[in-house]
């Protein structure tokens, strides 16, 4: 009796602690930092749409107007659901871009998803809009716009958790929601190049923590 009571204690502690090393490795996969672009060249990225995609000189990623200057993507391998994503931008000439996450693409270029708005001046840059869907979720105020330095370098981070979601501008607190839908569809993170003229935008310094 004592000799099975011994074993049955043995299989109880041996249990816990795997339990307890299994909820460590969670913890540390859960809080993995991901480099989504190596600076050399689209490793890990993959074009839909029309754009023009490219990484210049200084390892920064380019994104461009394609032939047709209609929508184009660079989209991720792989999807995403909660994560903290900071990340660089510069917009030359033209800036109307976004930053595209729990998305997918039908067809040639039409995107199922929530943008971060990238975009010149006076148009909510780290605002939250759901593509084809119910349109802006939340702009931002009126006199946040100025938080935006065109032509220069800006850091934009997004942090998505469940249903909520919060962008970051230069440090400036820009859109704070919770959505239900945004917590059941995870999905692609993609840099969007506007329909347009003259569209051009630089991206480097990516960081996402899976949360």
């Amino acid at each position: 009796m004592k000799k099975n009571m011994l074993m049955l204690l043995t299989v109880a502690a041996m249990c816990t602690i795997c339990t307890s090393c299994r909820t460590k490795d969670q913890a540390v996969a859960k809080n993995t930092v991901v480099s989504l672009f190596n600076g050399k060249d689209l490793t890990g990225w993959e074009p839909r749409g029309d754009g023009k995609w490219s990484v210049d000189k200084d390892g920064n990623l380019v994104t461009e107007n394609g032939d047709d200057k209609q929508y184009g993507y660079l989209c991720t391998s792989k999807d995403y659901k909660d994560f903290d994503l900071t990340l660089e931008f510069k917009q030359e000439s033209n800036g109307n871009s976004g930053l595209f996450f729990h998305s997918f693409i039908e067809g040639f270029n039409r995107v199922h998803g929530w943008q971060c708005e990238v975009a010149p001046k006076g148009n909510d840059t780290g605002g939250i809009y759901e593509s084809y869907g119910r349109g802006w979720l939340q702009q931002i105020p009126d006199e946040k716009e100025n938080v935006l330095k065109e032509g220069e370098w800006n850091t934009l981070r997004l942090r998505v958790k469940g249903d909520h979601v919060q962008t970051w501008l230069n440090g400036v607190p820009m859109a704070d929601l919770k959505d239900e839908l945004i917590g059941k569809t995870p999905g692609r993170i993609m840099l969007q190049i506007h329909d347009g003229n003259d569209i051009k935008v630089l991206w480097r310094n990516f960081r996402l923590t899976q949360l």
